[in-house]
C-alpha cells in the first residue's frame, strides 16, 4: 500500500494518565494508529485526513498540569506489524487472562487471547479494554447473547466466547476495526462471532442479554436509547470510555431508561461502569 501519513511525535511529562487521555482525544480525530515510547507516544494518520488546525481543540494540550511538545513527520506507510512487535507488550488481567500478539510466548493461563493489533484501537494495553475483561470475567455468559459495540480489535466478543457466550456480534465504524476483528475473530478460532462495519442503527430489532459498549461519552449519550432498548429483560450494560468526572452526566441518560449501576472500576481515572436492567 502506497498510503503517505503524517506522524505526530509527542513527548509527555508527566506520562500518565496525560498519554492515555491523548490517544483517547487523537482518535477522535481521526488518528488511526498509536505507538507509545519511553517519552510518551507517536500518532499516525492519513494524509488526507490531516489539516492543519487538526490539533486546535485537544483539551489535554492545553493542560497546566501536563508538559506536552512534538513534532510532525511525513512517512510512507508503516510496517505495522513491525512496529508492534517492537512496541507490543503483552498483558495480563488477573492472572487469568493473557492478551498477546502472534510472536509472544504463551504463559498458560486459563484464558488465552491472540490478536495482531495493526491499527485498531483495544490491545488490552488501554484501561478501558483492560476494565472491561475484569468485568466479563465476573460474569456468567454461558449461552448468553452478547454485543461488542465499537469493537476495536475485537478483543472482547473474542474474551465473551472463550467464557461460554453465543451468539455475539461485533460491530464498529472504522473499517481498520471491521477488517482487523474478522482476522482476530478466526485467528482465535471463534465459530459464533458475527462482525459487522455500521454503527448503532444496525441494532434496530435486535435483542442482547448483554451489550459491552467501549466507546467515548458522546457517542455513548447519543446511542444511549438504543443500546438499552436492545437491552433484554435483567440485561447487563457494560460501559466504559469515559472518565470519573463524567459518570454523573452517563448516569443521567442511563437512568432515563431505568437502569441502575452495579459496579465502577476506575484505572488512572478511566472508568468501567456495569448497568443492571
Amino acid at each position: 500500500m502506497d498510503n503517505i501519513y503524517i506522524s505526530y511525535n509527542f513527548k509527555i511529562t508527566p506520562k500518565e494518565p496525560a498519554t492515555e487521555i491523548l490517544i483517547a482525544e487523537l482518535g477522535n480525530k481521526g488518528f488511526e494508529s498509536f505507538v507509545e515510547n519511553e517519552d510518551g507516544v507517536t500518532a499516525y494518520i492519513q494524509k488526507g485526513e490531516w489539516n492543519s488546525t487538526l490539533l486546535n481543540d485537544i483539551f489535554i494540550l492545553t493542560s497546566d498540569e501536563f508538559e506536552i511538545s512534538y513534532h510532525i513527520e511525513e512517512i510512507a506507510q508503516t510496517n505495522w506489524n513491525s512496529e508492534w512487535e517492537k512496541n507490543f507488550d503483552p498483558i495480563q488481567v488477573e492472572n487469568l487472562v493473557s492478551i498477546r500478539a502472534p510472536f509472544h510466548e504463551n504463559p498458560k493461563l486459563k484464558y488465552d487471547i491472540v490478536i495482531e493489533p495493526k491499527m485498531s484501537f483495544g490491545t488490552g494495553h488501554h484501561q478501558t479494554t483492560h476494565m472491561m475483561v475484569q468485568h466479563l470475567l465476573k460474569l456468567d455468559l454461558e449461552d448468553k447473547k452478547v454485543l461488542d459495540m465499537g469493537c476495536g480489535t475485537g478483543i472482547l466478543a473474542i474474551f465473551a466466547e472463550m467464557k461460554g457466550a453465543k451468539p455475539l456480534d461485533a460491530i464498529d465504524i472504522d473499517t481498520w476495526c471491521y477488517e482487523n476483528s474478522l482476522e482476530n475473530v478466526e485467528r482465535n478460532n471463534c465459530k459464533h462471532i458475527s462482525v459487522f462495519e455500521g454503527d448503532a442503527t444496525l441494532l434496530i430489532n435486535k435483542k442482547y442479554d448483554v451489550i459491552i459498549a467501549n466507546i467515548n461519552r458522546n457517542i455513548l449519550l447519543n446511542d444511549m436509547k438504543t443500546f438499552t432498548s436492545s437491552l433484554n429483560d435483567d440485561g447487563v450494560l457494560l460501559l466504559s470510555g469515559f472518565y470519573q468526572e463524567d459518570i454523573p452526566i452517563i448516569d443521567a441518560e442511563v437512568s432515563k431508561y431505568d437502569l441502575k449501576i452495579d459496579i465502577i472500576l476506575e484505572r488512572n481515572n478511566w472508568v468501567a461502569v456495569k448497568y443492571l436492567k
